[in-house]
This record gives C-alpha cells, structure tokens and sequence, in this order.
C-alpha cells in the first residue's frame, strides 16, 4: 500500500505532510506508518516507516529531524541533523534547506508553519497542555528570530482529536477558566459534569490570536477514524496495550 500524505494548499509549493498510517511496515495495534521510536513496536519496522517519510519528503532519514517530545513550550532552531541525544522540546523551527523539521502526534496537534517570503518553516507538537503553556506562540518568535514576520507567516492544524471525541473533567475545565474565562467558548456541555474540549479550535484561536493571519485545521479526527490515524484515546478505550503515532513533516 502506498503512502497516504494529507497536504495543505496555503502551504505549497513547500513540501510538506500530515501522514496517515496507511501505507507502512508494521503490524498489530500499531499495523501502518507507525514512525514512533518510543512506542514498543520493532525497532526495523520504524525504520523502515521513517524512511519512507523521508523518500516521500526527497530526503534520506538522517534529514528528517524529530526531538523527544515532552509536552512543553521549548523550540529548537535546526540548522541541520542533529546529533547525539535528540533534545526534550515540542516545537522546531529552521531555514535551512534540505532538513525536514518532524513531530509525532496521537491525538494532540500537529501544527505546520511556513513564511514563505523569509524562507523559514516551523513545525510544532500543540497537545493541550503545550498550546496552553504556549508552544505555538513559542514557534511563531523562534520563526521570528530566523527572519520570518508574523504576519507572513501561514500555520495549518493537522489530523487531531476532535470535539465530539475529547471528553474531559471538571479539573481539566478549571485549569482552561484560570487561565482565561474567555476559554470557556471551547468547552460543550457532556455527560454529567463532563465536557468535550474543542483542542483544534483552541489551537486557532491561539494562533489568530498571536497575528497569524492564516491558521486553518485540515478537519481529520485522530479518534474517529481507524483506518487512518492512530489515537492514544482511542487506544485507551479498546484496552490497547499500546498505540502507533502519526508523523507530520515539512522541509525547504
């Protein structure tokens, strides 16, 4: 099977894709493109999946520049591959041609950013906690501090949880409310004192909100459809021992 690449056209001619999973090396729970080194899946078979992300970019593997995602704020400016022991951040920004800039995602955000005018292009992992903390506006001044202009700059939310999928508690809401009664506009009511969490939305109003004037979700749930995405809800529910991730990438 071959590879299934969602691509935005605000972001062409750029190179660039939100993956599916279809089309990879592995099997079971994880059967697809599941490109996670930290999942429990073989070692071969995720090799073998990041290759093909990278044959498909025009890059060999070593190119395509991935970090050890931790739920934060941080950036890395990438000017090349990197080296050693893969940096603990979300986001990575460069303007370097010939490095495809990666995040792995199972449900949380994945958010591509491109200037075209500045030749600088971002990529950022937006689970709630990081879009919360600031990752994207975080991307958006690492992009800024390579030459780009907020204003030029065009960031599109790739397959996520959606809405109706993102069930949450009443702490989870609070957290949302103190950090502004406005965030309530992302909340709908659920079952009992439940409420589903609009994390795309969140992540354009941020986005918006920090002057890019071109943000857009591509409109893929992660959770509702199998065939397509790996979710970590999802996985949860089915009682899944473990569960793939999805890569997104984008180069110059």
């Amino acid at each position: 099977m071959t590879l299934e690449i969602i691509t935005a056209d605000v972001l062409a001619p750029i190179r660039h894709g939100f993956f599916t999973r279809r089309g990879g090396a592995s099997s079971g729970v994880y059967s697809g493109l599941n490109c996670g080194g930290g999942s429990d899946d073989q070692n071969d078979a995720v090799e073998i999946n990041r290759n093909r992300v990278a044959d498909a970019l025009g890059l060999s593997s070593r190119d395509l520049v991935t970090v050890h995602q931790v739920h934060s704020p941080d950036v890395v400016e990438v000017s090349g591959p990197l080296e050693g022991a893969r940096p603990r951040a979300d986001a990575l920004v460069t303007a370097t041609p010939g490095v495809a800039l990666a995040i792995l995602t199972a449900d949380c955000g994945p958010v591509l950013f491109a200037d075209h005018e500045a030749g600088v292009i971002g990529a950022a992992h937006a689970g709630w906690q990081g879009a919360l903390d600031g990752v994207l506006e975080a991307t958006i001044e690492a992009m800024e501090h390579l030459g780009a202009d907020r204003e030029d700059i065009t960031a599109v939310v790739g397959p996520t949880i959606s809405q109706a999928a993102y069930e949450v508690g009443p702490e989870f809401v609070e957290r949302f409310f103190d950090e502004s009664p406005e965030n309530g506009r992302f909340f709908a009511g659920g079952t009992g004192d439940r409420a589903q969490f609009d994390l795309p939305g969140y992540c354009l109003y941020r986005l918006r909100a920090a002057g890019v004037d071109h943000a857009e979700w591509t409109r893929h749930c992660t959770y509702s459809d199998a065939d397509r995405f790996y979710s970590y809800r999802r996985s949860v529910h089915l009682r899944e021992a473990d569960y793939g991730r999805l890569i997104s990438a984008i180069r110059l």
